[in-house]
């Protein structure tokens, strides 16, 4: 009897650990950012301030549903990639852009923002929280090409003073240019 009971419990053992294990594999990212879509009005606004042309290689860190890439590729020509590290927002994204027609000039890809290269970018647009865009200025200014812009929807980067800052339809957005290296 007492074999039979420490088998069941090994079998139940073995059951619980396998869960765990699969659970964990299948566990959504950590995100450091809710996903709150930028609405359209504020999407154009970001690309106007950047003067996005059909010469620029638009990044947005973060890129949800892919709105602003798209928006980029479909209204300025210009080509983008979108980093999201939710695989789900991501797939969201290649479908937008397949019904938009623009699979030619934008790509998506599930990534880490901070372990991704983005120095091909000429404007960046972020929409991510205070404290994530802090953590990202050093590797802004370290990887960027002097002359990069970069657009951020709702929120600054301390005390790197912005050189514009516009309000539309409500929301803050703030522009900056990569300086030349010191």
């Amino acid at each position: 009897m007492k074999t039979l009971k420490t088998t069941s419990f090994s079998i139940i053992l073995s059951i619980f650990a396998v869960t765990i294990a699969v659970a964990q594999t299948t566990a959504p990212p950590k995100l450091d950012v809710p996903y709150v879509p930028t609405r359209q009005v504020v999407v154009d606004a970001m690309l106007d301030l950047a003067k996005v042309t059909n010469k620029d290689v638009v990044y947005d860190l973060g890129c949800g549903d892919g709105r602003i890439v798209i928006t980029a590729a479909k209204k300025y020509g210009a080509t983008g990639k979108g980093i999201d590290i939710n695989p789900e927002r991501i797939a969201e994204a290649k479908q937008n852009a397949k019904a938009a027609d623009v699979t030619g000039r934008v790509e998506f890809e599930v990534g880490n923002m901070f372990e991704t290269d983005f120095s091909k970018a000429s404007v960046v647009t972020l929409y991510l929280l205070p404290s994530v865009n802090m953590k990202l200025r050093p590797k802004l200014l370290r990887e960027l090409k002097p002359g990069t812009r970069i657009v951020s929807h709702a929120f600054d980067m301390g005390d790197w003073e912005p050189e514009k800052t516009i309000e539309v339809d409500g929301a803050k957005i703030y522009f900056w240019t990569v300086p030349e290296k010191k």
